[in-house]
């Protein structure tokens, strides 16, 4: 019998292979698809996440640690897919990080664990401006918006994505959430963001409150 324990273990240190491995045998001893995603790949990243958060691990060990992860979720991916096309997305979240700023390993996380709970989660990518935060938004009708930075120096540009999507009356519906290690709920309140994320599952979890509360 798979123990998700070992899967998470094995994800952490980066054995693809083996969490490949792990994963394909799970689904063929019939556990459910969303089970294998939270409990053997999701709960693994998040321990990742979390020691890279406070320098237990660094970029290069994340690194490999994500494209573990990967291996797994390649695997899930078909099934997903299938289930997604049956139960409609909780919600509709747009991702980037801001521009001048090119690190995603926070900003991917969250978006794993987004879809993971549910979420049609669009990802523009790093270095994104303003404007294709609005693009994006439109175009998917979203109306949650999550940015990321990990510099302090790419922190104020995040006022400024917050101060044009503000601007346009048609996104007034649009929740804005920030993250990145550099940020705190207080810069959060002073730039008139609608929620703060520490950590990828904290982000998750305050996604589905804006949802519920509409």
């Amino acid at each position: 019998m798979v123990d998700y324990a070992q899967i998470n273990q094995l994800l952490y240190e980066g054995n693809a292979a083996e969490v490949e491995r792990l994963t394909r045998a799970a689904l063929a001893e019939g556990r459910p698809v969303d089970e294998v995603l939270n409990q053997g790949l999701i709960a693994g990243m998040a321990v990742v996440g979390e020691d890279f958060k406070y320098s237990i691990l660094y970029v290069p060990e994340v690194l490999v640690a994500a494209r573990a992860m990967k291996a797994g979720l390649a695997v899930l991916k078909p099934l997903l897919v299938a289930s997604a096309a049956e139960n409609p997305p909780r919600g509709t979240l747009v991702i980037g990080t801001v521009k001048g700023d090119l690190h995603d390993i926070g900003k991917n996380l969250v978006c794993m664990m987004a879809e993971g709970a549910g979420f049609k989660v669009v990802d523009i990518g790093v270095d994104q401006p303003a404007e294709a935060y609005i693009e994006a938004v439109r175009a998917h009708g979203a109306t949650l918006l999550g940015m990321s930075a990990l510099l302090t120096t790419t922190m104020p540009y995040m006022k400024v994505v917050i101060d044009e999507v503000r601007a346009q009356p048609d996104l007034a519906r649009v929740r804005i959430a920030v993250g990145g290690a550099p940020v705190n709920r207080m810069f959060s309140e002073e730039i008139g963001a609608d929620g703060y994320g520490p950590d990828a599952p904290s982000s998750v979890e305050m996604f589905l409150n804006f949802m519920k509360d509409g």
